[in-house]
């Protein structure tokens, strides 16, 4: 199998569209090579514990309402290209990823990475959950089959805080600069929501390079 590293944070929709397009792909070649870990990047890694108004945070990064909605306009839109109905208006505070970064780690742990990435990204997106409070990321690592108890104490600690922030870190450090960042086999880098046929090309170039087995 083949490493396939993504950086990601799970209040970034270009992340949420790069998935469901690597997704397509992976379901339309099950013969895929990949074995997914996803990795933290905070997009705001600044951003206060509490988090902040939606509004006051997008008017802020884009340099107005016009130029937010502006900008909203093309995610929207390249969403529903993928499948992906969004539900914007629902979302009333933008929240620091710490926690939510924490949990994914966690849910490698036991192995159950992939529904708490497809949870996070459905509590935010779709359901307009806070995905920085304690209690949501509880619930939803209840729902994805960890100990909900567990989990509320891990959070209501420092644990894996300072592992968390140095791995994003790291990677900043190594070049990775925004989300969704891929990594294959921790050699070829692909940035940004990568269209379904792109990843069809990879897997057949990875497919094809394997060699088959009981030959020499």
């Amino acid at each position: 199998m083949i490493r396939l590293d993504i950086f990601a944070d799970p209040i970034c929709p270009w992340c949420l569209i790069g998935k469901r397009l690597l997704e397509a792909a992976l379901a339309e070649r099950p013969d895929h090579p990949f074995t997914i870990a996803w990795q933290p990047f905070q997009l705001n890694p600044e951003m206060p514990r509490a988090g902040m108004d939606r509004r006051t945070y997008l008017e802020a990064k884009f340099g107005g309402q016009t130029e937010a909605v502006r900008a909203y306009a093309e995610i929207d839109q390249r969403a529903r290209a993928a499948g992906i109905e969004l539900n914007l208006g629902a979302i009333a505070r933008t929240p620091n990823t710490l926690d939510a970064q924490r949990l994914i780690h966690w849910a490698g742990i036991e192995h159950r990475q992939s529904m708490v990435v497809e949870a996070l990204f459905q509590a935010y997106f779709i359901d307009g959950q806070d995905i920085g409070d304690a209690a949501v990321l509880t619930g939803i690592a209840a729902s994805a089959g960890l100990d909900g108890a567990l989990v509320a104490r891990l959070l209501a600690s420092d644990a894996d805080l300072d592992g968390i922030r140095e791995r994003d870190a790291h990677a900043r450090a190594r070049g990775v600069t925004g989300a969704p960042t891929f990594i294959v086999a921790d050699t070829h880098v692909l940035v940004g929501a990568q269209p379904t046929a792109l990843w069809l090309q990879v897997i057949a170039e990875l497919v094809g390079a394997a060699p088959k087995a009981g030959l020499q």
